[in-house]
Order: structure tokens, then sequence, then C-alpha cells
């Protein structure tokens, strides 16, 4: 089964040599000077006018044949290329279509986030004026009071930092739904 596998392959190593010599300048060099030697050998009363065309007529007929079988090789090769070519085009589409999915989802993703942020915000600005509110009403409460009201806003503290990371996250989520539209 190899052996029958490289031997298709160095016969169309050998067509591709031969499609690309009949397609050079040496080609044309090479069939001008033998078409001037076919006619000048009648001239020098060599060969005769007769068998000259005769013999030229059916080698200029077998190298057509011979060309149009070679054509016909390299533009089947061409169209299989054309092919797989076609189909790696449509797999990329497919993928391109996948990541603006996901792209989009991400980005629904993070329009959501940041709704919540807000709100979350909102509800910590509203905690804080209620803990000053309370501070402004209380003179002199006792020492829980107070302690109560430090750890308040120690967890405010702690939640804006939360939310900062929250944010700074969605900006880098962002920044990375920015390079995924751009490739």
């Amino acid at each position: 089964m190899k052996k029958n596998e490289e031997k298709i392959e160095m016969l169309e190593k050998i067509a591709n040599g031969i499609t690309w010599w009949i397609g050079s300048i040496p080609s044309l060099i090479a069939h001008t000077l033998f078409f001037l030697i076919s006619f000048l050998l009648p001239i020098l009363h060599l060969v005769e006018f007769d068998k000259m065309l005769l013999i030229l007529t059916t080698v200029v007929s077998l190298e057509a044949i011979y060309l149009a079988i070679f054509i016909q090789m390299s533009v089947n090769k061409s169209h299989e290329k054309i092919e797989v070519i076609q189909e790696d085009i449509e797999e990329i589409s497919e993928d391109i279509e996948d990541i603006q999915e996901d792209i989009e989802e991400i980005s629904e993703d993070i329009e959501e986030i940041s709704e919540d942020i807000e709100e979350i915000n909102e509800d910590i600005e509203d905690i804080q004026e209620d803990i000053e509110e309370i501070n402004e009403e209380e003179d002199e409460e006792d020492h829980i009071e107070r302690a109560k009201n430090v750890m308040l806003k120690s967890n405010v503290s702690s939640n804006k930092n939360e939310i900062k990371a929250l944010k700074d996250k969605i900006s880098e989520l962002q920044n990375m739904i920015d390079e995924l539209k751009k490739d």
C-alpha cells in the first residue's frame, strides 16, 4: 500500500515539475528551437517536408494531450486546496460567532454586577447616614453602644473595600471583553 502511495507521489512530483517547466522561459526557448530545426531540416534537404510535417504534427498533438492532462491535474489540486481553505474559513466563522455570543453574555453579566454594586453603594450610604444620625442623637451612651457603632463603621469600610475590589474586577472583565472584540 505504501509503495503505491510513494509511486503516486513520485508521479505527481514529476507531473508538477513538467507543468512548471512547460510554463517557463526555458520551455519557450526549447519549443522555438525545436520548431526552427523542424522547418530547417526540409530546407537543408535532410528530411522531406511531408515527413517533417507528419512527425511535427504527431509530436505536437501528443504534447497537447499530455499538457491537457497536466493542466487538469493542477486544476484538481487547486480545487482540493480551495475546499480545505473553505472548510477552515467556515470553522473560523463559527468560532467567531461563539466568541461574540460569549462576549454578549459577559457584557450582560457585567451590567448586572454593576447594578448590584450601585444598589450596595446606596445601601452603604443609607447605613452611614443612619449611623451619623444615631451618633448625633446620642449624647453620651454607654461604651457598648459606641463599640457597636465602631463595628458598624468598620463593616461599612470593609464593604467599601469589597465593592472597590468588585469594581476593579468588573473593569478587568471589561478590558478583556474589549480585547476580545478587537481580536
